[in-house]
């Protein structure tokens, strides 16, 4: 088993040699350092996923070179150590980015390790969730995958851990926040990748030719089968079979469905002669399943046979801090189309596209910024050319003057850090943002405490 790196920072040669030789002979690969300009010499040949510091340290304190290591790798997890009793101070490495803190002299070593393993699961999360997020990023360079908010991390998150396993998996959310685009990424990257996505829309059929789409049918089969033809079951073996709108399945249909669930076989209209398949099934709904089984026009056994994994997906309301990431990336695949030079958003339209509620969600709010760049006779999209959005949306500012972005942003960030104590996670949450962007953002504006 590949041994753990770890970085000791500690400018007590017999506190750090102590500490070394235990984690050595627990299974962790260590570097020592004897202060912080030693650790960052030595961290950048190394780059361990996690490290132990010590925070009174002469020189620079354990504070200073937590930040510094966070700038050289942001998925770093810190264990700080603090003097018996030094509470602000672990409070402090904690709002700085600390995953966790232990008081000096350690005497629970148990507890040490414990918390180093969990720091390395941290790490590999946080790792890999960023690598399945450039992942998606490729594959779906301009679509609503974009987001940083808490809610599209989870999501994103779920997609990781669900696209490499080959369960049957129902995708929840209203119309218009990209279900069919989140069954699209699990395909891309799933073993399957390789094979066919063959999507379905369970609404656009009456219920005879439902039948015949899913299933196909041998020439002769009914009036006007004069060839034989395979449906969408078998055109996806292999690969993954969409079915859209799930809950518009007709009662007849689902039994039929829940036997290919079950059974992994199907038979053409007209033949007796099944066909085995391999393949994966998504579904995707907008309705509320639990209810429509409470009103018996939704199968409890079919359902449970769907809703093996479920992904919810949030509406772009629940996503406020991706609304403007999303407008801007819209804005550069829509300029691009309709062939003009667009700068970006004013400040006032801004302000309005935050505050609408979206209930069309990602595909409303595409609509709309493509309308407004058709609409706009200036280099920047305004209040004036969102039009669909409700005019009676409250302006927040109450004043006459009008804000650029950045001190939009900025007194907004600077709002929520003091009311939440500088809490880097509870910060990042109520804006709607990841806590490393919220770093950034701190850093870029020189908000401090």
């Amino acid at each position: 088993m590949t041994k753990i790196k770890i970085l000791v920072v500690d400018d007590e040669k017999s506190q750090r040699d102590l500490l070394s030789g235990f984690l050595n002979k627990n299974g962790f690969e260590v570097t020592s350092a004897e202060n912080g300009e030693d650790a960052l010499e030595k961290y950048r040949s190394v780059f361990s996923p996690i490290a132990i510091v010590d925070m009174k340290m002469p020189g620079m304190n354990g504070l200073e070179l937590l930040v510094k290591l966070k700038d050289i790798n942001p998925f770093i997890q810190v264990l700080v150590l603090t003097a018996f009793g030094s509470v602000e101070t672990a409070v402090s490495a904690m709002k700085a980015g600390a995953f966790d803190y232990l008081t000096k002299p350690i005497e629970e070593l148990e507890e040490l390790i414990l918390k180093l393993q969990k720091a390395a699961d941290q790490n590999r999360l946080v790792v890999d969730n960023k690598v399945m997020s450039e992942r998606i990023k490729e594959i779906f360079p301009t679509s609503e995958m974009i987001g940083e908010s808490p809610e599209m991390q989870k999501v994103k998150e779920l997609i990781s851990l669900v696209a490499p396993q080959d369960t049957t998996l129902l995708i929840t959310g209203p119309s218009g926040t990209g279900k069919e685009l989140v069954a699209r990424a699990i395909h891309a990257l799933s073993p399957r990748a390789n094979k066919k996505l063959v999507a379905i829309n369970c609404a656009a059929f009456p219920e005879n030719l439902l039948e015949s789409e899913l299933f196909g049918y041998e020439k002769g089969a009914f009036t006007g089968a004069g060839k034989l033809k395979q449906g969408r079951f078998e055109l996806a073996d292999g690969g993954t079979l969409f079915l859209d709108e799930i809950g518009e399945l007709p009662l007849t249909m689902q039994v039929k469905l829940l036997r290919v669930l079950e059974e992994r076989k199907i038979e053409r209209l007209g033949s007796v002669n099944e066909i085995d398949l391999d393949l994966r099934i998504i579904a995707a709904t907008n309705r509320n399943l639990e209810k429509m089984i409470e009103e018996k026009t939704f199968r409890e056994d079919l359902y449970y046979r769907l809703n093996v994994v479920r992904l919810d997906l949030p509406s772009l309301a629940e996503r406020g801090g991706d609304i403007l990431l999303l407008a801007n990336k819209f804005i550069d695949v829509c300029k691009k189309k309709v062939g003009k030079e667009i700068k970006g958003i004013t400040p006032d339209a801004a302000e309005m596209l935050t505050s609408y509620s979206w209930p069309g969600n990602v595909r409303e709010l595409e609509n709309i910024i493509e309308r407004a760049i058709i609409l706009t006779r200036t280099d920047f999209v305004d209040k004036d050319t969102l039009s669909g959005i409700s005019q009676n949306i409250q302006d927040k500012t109450n004043s006459g003057e009008l804000k650029t972005l950045a001190e939009i942003e900025k007194n907004q960030i600077e709002t929520a850090l003091n009311r939440l104590d500088w809490s880097l996670q509870k910060t990042a949450e109520s804006l709607g943002i990841h806590r490393n962007t919220l770093r950034s953002k701190i850093k870029e504006y020189n908000i401090t405490q």
